[in-house]
């Protein structure tokens, strides 16, 4: 059956290449990877939904509060058994910084089981009170399938990395109902260097993932409220991204350190149970850490402020307005603890969901705090969706996608100015700091991440010094004259001349002035003399294993465009110059077959 289906596919493949231009075929792929990832996000959102509905609503037992501390201990061990009984030593990994090393490291390749285990791990773990997003799950997904579509059809790495990045734009296009914000996430953190022909197969892609997911699950996350004029000052949305930069770098920092935490505890189940235990005491506390958030959030637009407190040990002061501001500001802080515990104690989710949450509180925090002066009367809805948009761009380094994802998932175009301001000096200010996003810090110490700032990095590490030594030089030995070496001077395309003593140890440079001053010289003496005696110390030298970085600093720290390069006991081995550097690494990006 396997053999039958291989050599059907194959004949599929030979019919297209014959009838089917490859552009064509890759806009049919990325409607395909479309269709595939909405599917996949639509199913992912449903049942997710339908665990946590069961759980908090149609689970009713007398005792059912109380068993929600347990709920999360219980969801984070049947994601780790269930990875231990059916993935079992095949390569499963979660989030986004998997997908960024697998473009870079991996030549695209995503196992195949990543289509379907990370739908149902992460349902186990955000539908049972994970405090984690549905949208990273989903990317994979979606990326998952567009990289093994790839491989089936026998594409190329550029080709295939496009197919995967298809899957990612559908995974959040599916899971935010956002085709715009699904295609600009895939431009802005998977392809960071992309091609304007890569827009149309991710617009198909993200469109095709809209619909279908609309088909299947046509539940929208928010319902649209910004039907309201803007009225606040420009000045005040400054203030507030500020505010939202600097918060997203405590996000940052907090959500690296919990992962350092847990990576001690080398016991996976060890580290479910402490997760879980940890996760089921704040959401005790603060009920709207339970799964995603979303619905705490919507009530927050509704104007239902109160609802924060409702399910909480602390009903009781809900008409309490500061009590009110002090919980949800301890809720902000607990949400960015809660999430880094989902997902480095064994939980499959995503950073995106938790951040438009805490964004969404930042922002009701900031307006209904400033109300409450009577110096103020803001909009809160206004500044909730602000800060949904300040959250992504902060936390994610991708303000286009914050500015579009908040618009299309609220309605809130009317706003599409103070987004772009709080998105624009969210990401100024994280970046600033940080200089990574919270999916690619790791990847850059690891010197695995491509893109602006690291690319270079990346390309000169495959360089090798020894490769690039030009022995073509005249040596001159230190008992030589210019006059006895002067047809090997004259002849010479060189305009530097290494001087080595009797071991082959370099001991200076002469320059081409030099020699043919000496050889011209009506002084007989001079054209006699030998070159040690002309030989400047040396001083500007590279060894053999030294990096091209560090070639690269010396050249740059003297403005130097050669220097010669020694061994042990400064063997003299020739000469590297900047343009046989430059030359090689345009060789190796013209050669990367990247999606430039």
């Amino acid at each position: 059956m396997y053999e039958k289906l291989l050599r059907y596919i194959v004949s599929l493949n030979q019919w297209r290449k014959r009838h089917i231009s490859q552009n064509g075929f890759l806009i049919i792929a990325a409607a395909m990877v479309g269709a595939l990832g909405g599917l996949g996000s639509s199913v992912l959102k449903k049942l997710t939904h339908l665990v946590a509905n069961f759980l908090q609503n149609d689970f009713q037992h007398q005792s059912r509060f109380y068993l929600y501390f347990f709920f999360p201990v219980a969801g984070l061990f049947l994601t780790v058994i269930y990875l231990k009984l059916f993935i079992r030593k095949r390569n499963f990994r979660s989030g986004i910084p998997p997908l960024i090393k697998s473009i870079t490291q991996g030549r695209s390749r995503l196992d195949f089981h990543n289509v379907y285990s990370q739908i149902i791990t992460s349902a186990l773990t955000v539908g049972m009170g994970g405090s984690a997003g549905l949208e990273s799950p989903a990317v994979s997904s979606g990326a998952a399938a567009g990289s093994n579509l790839g491989r089936l059809f026998g594409l190329n790495y550029r080709e295939t990395t496009l197919l995967l990045a298809c899957g990612g734009a559908a995974g959040i296009s599916g899971a935010f109902d956002s085709p715009v914000a699904g295609m600009l996430f895939a431009i802005e953190v998977l392809l960071p260097s992309f091609s304007i022909p890569a827009i149309t197969p991710l617009l198909i892609s993200s469109a095709v993932a809209s619909v279908v997911s609309w088909m299947v699950y046509n539940r929208p996350l928010f319902v649209y409220v910004t039907d309201t004029p803007l009225t606040e000052g420009f000045w005040i949305y400054v203030v507030f991204g500020i505010v939202s930069g600097f918060y997203s770098v405590y996000y940052g920092y907090m959500n690296e350190r919990i992962h350092k935490r847990f990576n001690k505890i080398k016991n996976s189940y060890s580290k479910a149970l402490v997760g879980g235990l940890s996760l089921g005491t704040m959401i005790t506390l603060f009920p709207a850490l339970y799964g995603e958030g979303y619905i705490s959030i919507q009530k927050l637009l509704d104007g239902d402020y109160q609802s924060l407190l409702i399910n909480s040990l602390f009903a009781g002061y809900q008409q309490t307005t500061w009590f009110l501001i002090l919980f949800a500001l301890l809720s902000l802080f607990a949400k960015v603890i809660a999430s880094a515990v989902t997902l480095s104690s064994g939980g499959n989710g995503g950073m995106f969901g938790p951040s438009v949450v805490i964004g969404g509180l930042m922002g009701f925090i900031f307006a209904f705090s400033l109300n409450q002066t009577g110096w103020f009367d803001l909009n809160v809805t206004h500044f909730i969706i602000a800060g949904m948009a300040a959250s992504i761009s902060g936390v994610m380094h991708a303000p286009l996608t914050g500015i579009f994802l908040a618009a299309e998932i609220t309605g809130g175009y009317i706003l599409m100015v103070p987004l772009m301001v709080v998105s624009a000096i969210a990401f100024f200010i994280n970046k600033g700091i940080r200089k990574y996003s919270i999916y690619t810090k790791d990847l850059a110490e690891q010197k695995n991440l491509m893109g602006a700032g690291n690319e270079d990095e990346r390309i000169l590490s495959r360089m090798m010094l020894k490769y690039l030594i030009d022995r073509n030089y005249v040596r001159l030995h230190q008992e030589d004259t210019p006059v006895r070496r002067r047809e090997d001077i004259i002849h010479s395309d060189k305009t530097v001349f290494p001087v080595v003593d009797e071991q082959g140890s370099l001991i200076g440079l002469l320059n081409i002035e030099q020699l043919l001053e000496a050889i011209y010289s009506p002084d007989q003496k001079s054209m006699d003399t030998p070159v040690q005696q002309l030989v400047q110390p040396l001083t500007d030298f590279v060894r053999a294993d030294a990096s091209m970085q560090e070639v690269l600093q010396r050249m740059d720290k003297k403005d130097l465009s050669i220097l010669p390069v020694v061994g042990l006991n400064n063997i003299y081995l020739g000469f590297v110059t900047r343009d046989a550097i430059f030359s090689k690494y345009r060789k190796l990006l013209l050669s990367r077959d990247s999606l430039l």
